[in-house]
Formats: C-alpha cells, structure tokens, sequence
C-alpha cells in the first residue's frame, strides 16, 4: 500500500508491504507491536526500537506522534484520498473576506458599520456583551460591509451571522 505522509508540513512518500517499508526509495525492515492496555506501540526499524505513542486527530489520517520524546503532527492518507483532498482544497478556496460572526451567545449593545462602508483587517465592527463583559468584535479581513444582520438590544447564538463583508 502507497501512503503520502506529511510530517510538520513536509511530503513524503511510504510504501508498506508486510515489513519491507519504502521511504523516498529508500528499503527498510519496519515492525509496529501494539502494547495492550496502553496507548504504547513498539516501532522496530531495522535493529533499534522506538517507545510510539500516537493520538488520532480532528480528521480522517491525521494524528499526533510522540516518538523519543518529540511531538510531531502527521498526516497520513493513502494516495488516492490524498489526491482528493489536494483537489477539495484547492478548489474550495476563499471566495472573499469570511463574516463576522458571533463568538460567543450574547447581547449586541453597539453596531458601528453601515453596510458600503469600507473596513481594514482588525477594525472595530460590533459589541456585544456576553458573560457581563463588553467584547469588541473586529473585521477578520479588509473588505466593504455588504450586509449588517445585527442590531443593538438583540440576543444572538453563537455562531450567528453578524456582518458580511465582499
């Protein structure tokens, strides 16, 4: 089986078949021995043996590794679904500036943009209170306010629209 494996950022190519491991071209003998009842593996390469423990990830191949008391992000798909993820992403690219949403539920108390206005990344758009707190809600982007779906004395749920952007 042919994997594409991303450690920190960085591509490489594994071919697994039984314990003989291709890594960029290079053979390898490689055994991985689960030890029961903990979260421990046994990672054999050639002659020497690794302490592994590895977490499963918020997504499908994703996990992060604790080898010899370094951490390491990685990714880990076989090449197809690697190649459809590569294709997803690249297609769902940014259409534009993303909205302001609410972070949290609360009460919005101030609104300072009119839709038309033009907005620079960080600029103040909305207060709102939430836990007895005043939290300013700033523009994630630059962009011009095309829609303003809040209004001062109105409770919002987290997650609620507040101001488009273009």
């Amino acid at each position: 089986m042919k994997y594409v494996v991303e450690v920190d950022g960085e591509r490489t190519t594994v071919e697994i078949a039984g314990d003989e491991v291709r890594l960029d071209g290079r053979e390898l003998r490689a055994h991985l021995v689960h030890v029961e009842g903990t979260p421990v593996s046994l990672l054999t390469i050639g002659e020497r043996v690794y302490r592994l423990v590895a977490r499963r990830g918020d997504a499908r191949g994703r996990y992060t590794l604790s080898l010899e008391g370094r951490r390491f992000a990685v990714e880990a798909l076989d090449e197809r679904t690697r190649a459809i993820r590569d294709l997803s992403a690249a297609s769902a690219a940014a259409a534009g500036p993303a909205p302001l949403v609410a972070p949290m539920p609360g009460l919005i108390v101030r609104v300072a943009v009119q839709v038309g206005d033009a907005v620079t990344a960080g600029q103040g758009l909305v207060v709102m209170e939430a836990m007895k707190m005043e939290n300013e809600l700033r523009a994630p982007s630059a962009g011009t306010v095309k829609a303003v779906h809040a209004a001062p004395g109105t409770p919002v749920e987290k997650g609620t629209v507040l101001v488009e952007l273009e």
